[in-house]
């Protein structure tokens, strides 16, 4: 068996290992060692109360409302303090940041934004698209797939949303293709729907995610053992 052959069946048969966790990411970072991580990829509250804003959608006539999440309390409430940057700087080796525009962070040509592909006959309240600020010396790169509202790229196998700030599985698999190397260990210190677990998953990549709501912890768990299960029928 040639090298070619046998490192293809490696990757194939490889596990990654996928934590997640029910903990403060501040209480997590500061038992790392420095660059412990070699990509975090995070989604930071925005500080903008989104869990307080009501969004509509109208197509063909139609009007349809955002799910309400009211009740996960005020998490969006403020960014986070700056200890936090600090932390994720010294235990990451590289960082994409989403919702990077709300943030103070230097100045970057490596930015990512994602065009939702929102378009002006749908008379949506929601943005065009995201920004994701990156440590990485680069041109600008866009991803185009389309999330708006209940209309999604894949209807065929669509995404059930669980939290208001969720990014498509797509999203993190495009993010790891470019941003990721073979063997890279991940974070994601904000997991909210789990979607980067799917990814990380599918495309081999070891992850710790973690979140301070257990709720949401446990639908990660649950969406990715889901996710798991129907591979294996393939």
């Amino acid at each position: 068996m040639n090298n070619t052959i046998a490192s293809k069946m490696e990757s194939v048969l490889y596990e990654p290992k996928i934590e997640l966790l029910v903990t403060d990411c501040m209480d997590y970072m500061k038992e790392c060692d420095d660059g412990q991580f070699d990509l975090a990829i995070v989604d930071p509250p925005y500080g903008i109360n989104i869990h307080k804003m009501s969004f509509t959608q109208s197509r063909k006539g139609g009007l349809a409302k955002r799910r309400d999440y009211s009740s996960i309390g005020d998490w969006d409430r403020a960014i986070p303090e700056l200890n936090y940057w600090v932390e994720l700087k010294r235990i990451s080796k590289n960082q994409i940041i989403w919702g990077g525009n709300y943030f103070p962070l230097p100045q970057s040509r490596g930015w990512i934004f994602w065009d939702k592909r929102t378009q002006d006959k749908y008379n949506v309240d929601y943005a065009d698209g995201e920004l994701a600020w990156t440590s990485f010396d680069r041109p600008m790169r866009c991803f185009r797939w389309l999330w708006n509202g209940m209309l999604q790229q894949n209807m065929k196998n669509k995404q059930h949303r669980i939290h208001p700030t969720e990014k498509p599985k797509a999203l993190y698999e495009w993010l790891l293709m470019n941003y990721a190397k073979k063997g890279d260990k991940i974070i994601d210190t904000h997991l909210g729907s789990g979607s980067i677990a799917m990814a990380c998953w599918n495309m081999k990549y070891d992850l710790v995610g973690m979140d301070i709501n257990p709720e949401y912890v446990k639908a990660a768990k649950n969406r990715l053992e889901d996710y798991r299960k129907q591979l294996t029928l393939f």
